[in-house]
């Protein structure tokens, strides 16, 4: 069970210069079949034709699909891009590996935990112009043995969200929330307006990736320590019961779960639900990520959303307490084990249209009702970037050095699945602490 190692420190810099510019944010559908739009290439009677699997996240797909289109039916360079689209239900391994069986490998992927399982299929970045304008850092993760297996889509924070006119109503600052009771204190302010508190999502990749990293991220003051951790559960000799740290975030978990909205749960559509009752003004609060900002603006284009942190203490001095987690989510890969070398060279040329071009770089970075998919850029050259209330909020904590790893990054391939299944069963009362502690002991010994 292979362990990726990443640097954090370079990654502080990179998230506050591509904020700075902003002046202040995978999945895929459910069946596997190739779409495409938009008109052949301009001037070209046969375009080579690049497929790509799934549509980055599935939060901005309609606009990626909308940006394809765009790409397909304006570029010179004789390029269709076709989308696999790929099961939701299903790991990106799961989705992949049959289709490297049938002969019929995509082109471009997009992956972050399952970058050291394609190693040896993919393309080698090094020396590649676009590898050449990322953001110092923003490449750790995928280098493996020296090869640079793909390249970076955004930078990510995610916490807990938060209408603004929702705690201003109901008397809550956000900078004041220090502690576990603190934040007790505001979900009783929230809940007194007549609102529940939170939307707590049931999401197995919510809870399996981004809700463990929570502890992951706060179980130790430093890096090393941090990754010494996973090492030893790895090696299965780390009693996570025992753990301080641990044992807090459970507390946490188990506040979120008391003052969460009676519909909140695990059902794939509880995305949708958060997206809702945070717009809407049902609840205060929500654990996600600046990914749902497009979609918080979509439901309510006033609004005014943004991002704190989850409080696991009653320490306010405790490492972790005052900050987000911010990480790069995921990677470009281009086949290279079946794709041709007009192929690779098309691909090249879509991700090359969408991140040093004008029109490319209002997709990817512009505000969603534009049509763009509000990445914070992490190229050098970009003249576009998100300008919303949350972008400005993860900018103030990065910029004060309040910035947490994401340690899941270094969770092995299928891991947040199985501290997802087990998380779950916690979250719906199907299991207790000592047995949630040992299935995710477990899922690293697998």
């Amino acid at each position: 069970m292979a362990v990726l190692r990443r640097s954090s420190s370079a990654l502080v810099g990179i998230v506050a210069s591509a904020l700075v510019l902003s002046g202040c944010a995978a999945g895929s559908e459910s069946t596997t079949t190739e779409t495409s739009s938009g008109a052949q290439a301009v001037g070209c009677e046969t375009p080579t034709t690049v497929t790509m699997l799934g549509t980055i996240k599935v939060e901005i797909q309609d606009q990626f699909k909308d940006a394809v289109a765009e790409y397909n039916s304006s570029n010179s360079d004789c390029v269709e891009v076709k989308i696999i689209e790929s099961a939701a239900d299903q790991t990106f391994l799961a989705n992949i590996t049959p289709l490297y069986e049938a002969g019929e490998a995509p082109v471009i992927s997009y992956t972050l935990q399952e970058l050291p399982d394609m190693a040896p299929r993919v393309m080698d970045w090094t020396g590649n112009p676009l590898a050449e304008l990322a953001a110092a850092g923003t490449l750790d993760t995928a280098t493996i043995d020296g090869k640079i297996l793909g390249i970076p889509s955004t930078v990510e924070a995610f916490g807990l969200l938060y209408n603004k006119d929702v705690l201003d109503e109901a008397g809550v600052d956000p900078a004041s929330i220090k502690t576990r009771d603190d934040l007790k204190a505001a979900f009783d302010a929230v809940a007194a307006t007549g609102r529940d508190a939170i939307h707590f999502s049931g999401l197995w990749w919510s809870l399996g990736a981004h809700f463990t990293n929570i502890y992951h991220t706060t179980a130790a003051d430093n890096r090393d320590d941090r990754m010494a951790i996973l090492d030893e559960l790895k090696a299965g000799t780390y009693d996570l019961s025992s753990d301080p740290a641990f044992v807090n975030w459970l507390d946490t978990f188990d506040l979120l779960k008391e003052y969460s909205s009676s519909d909140a749960s695990i059902a794939d559509d509880d995305y949708d639900k958060g997206v809702f009752n945070l717009a809407d003004g049902e609840v205060g609060f929500w654990f996600m990520g600046n990914w749902a900002e497009p979609n918080l603006l979509g439901e309510l284009p006033e609004g005014s959303f943004g991002v704190m942190p989850v409080p696991t203490s009653n320490d306010p001095a405790a490492y972790g307490n005052d900050g987000i987690s911010v990480g790069v989510p995921g990677y470009f890969m281009i086949d290279e084990e079946q794709s041709t070398a007009e192929e690779r060279e098309g691909a090249v040329a879509f991700l090359s249209w969408f991140l040093t071009t004008p029109e490319g770089q209002a997709r990817w970075a512009g505000p969603v009702e534009s049509g763009g998919m509000n990445f914070i850029p992490v190229y050098s050259g970009f003249t576009v970037a998100p300008e919303t209330f949350m972008a400005g909020v993860i900018s103030e904590y990065v910029n004060a050095g309040k910035s947490l790893q994401w340690v899941n990054s270094a969770y092995p391939a299928g891991l947040q699945e199985n501290y997802g299944a087990a998380a779950q069963k916690y979250y719906d009362g199907n299991s207790n602490r000592a047995a949630f502690a040992a299935e995710l002991e477990a899922a690293w010994v697998k």
